[in-house]
């Protein structure tokens, strides 16, 4: 295992890619509800998506889908350190 696998466990808190995999999966399936971005850690944003989804009455829901496509198709690292380190809440 390389150093950069051993420091995103300590981050996470587990697998990168487990969470990786559980926040892109849940944004595609159930985006609307906002459940990856609270899985992220990015309460505020969570919330900004539900509201958003009832406020155009579930057309904001591309947008998690669209996050979640982003999620699967990024490398370990790179999403790592765009949603974990760069605390990117938003593509």
């Amino acid at each position: 295992m390389n150093e950069f696998s051993n420091n995103a466990k300590e981050a996470f808190g587990g697998d990168t890619e487990n969470k990786k995999m559980i926040a892109g999966i849940l944004a595609i399936v159930i985006g609307s509800l906002g459940v990856h971005k609270f899985i992220l850690g990015y309460n505020k944003e969570g919330i900004i998506q539900i509201i958003a989804t009832i406020v155009t009455c579930g057309i904001a829901g591309i947008i998690p889908f669209i996050e979640g496509i982003i999620y699967l198709t990024k490398t370990d690292e790179e999403f790592y350190n765009t949603y974990q380190v760069g605390k990117k809440g938003w593509f």
